[in-house]
């Protein structure tokens, strides 16, 4: 079994997985957008605002996957529901090692929002919390040896 997070964004997707690719050095495996979605007579059409919108994005980061998507504009809650900010939950890294740790926290600080600085604490020698400039938020933690 494999959890794999999947995050929402409000128009920002596209970016925020072209920065994530490069930061954990990942495949994107598959993207897609609202517009490429084939039209139905039961959906209402896709508004020309989010037709560029990603539907669905998936990466992979060696065995693991990071998956993603914008919300419609407009939308209200449900299965392609209207956007909220990620509250209640963090999506963490175990990173092998302090430099590694660092290098992976400061590039997610970088226009975005501290929460925990990243140092040593009791259970790791490299620890840090923070909010992307994307509106993800992220915990550090450098694997214990």
């Amino acid at each position: 079994m494999q959890f794999t997070p999947y995050l929402n964004f409000d128009g920002n997707c596209r970016a925020a997985f072209a920065f994530y690719q490069e930061l954990f050095k990942g495949i994107v495996v598959h993207q897609s957008t609202f517009g490429e979605i084939p039209p139905d007579p039961q959906n209402p059409p896709i508004s020309p605002e989010a037709k560029d919108r990603l539907m669905h994005v998936h990466l992979k980061i060696g065995a693991q996957s990071l998956m993603g998507s914008d919300a419609l504009p407009g939308a209200d809650e449900g299965c392609a529901g209207a956007y909220a900010k990620p509250h209640g939950m963090w999506v963490s890294i175990q990173a092998d090692d302090v430099a590694e740790g660092r290098r992976l926290f400061d590039a997610l600080a970088q226009g975005g929002q501290l929460t925990m600085p990243f140092g040593r604490t009791f259970w790791s020698a490299g620890f840090g919390m923070v909010t992307d400039r994307f509106g993800t938020p992220w915990m550090v933690n450098v694997a214990a040896t």
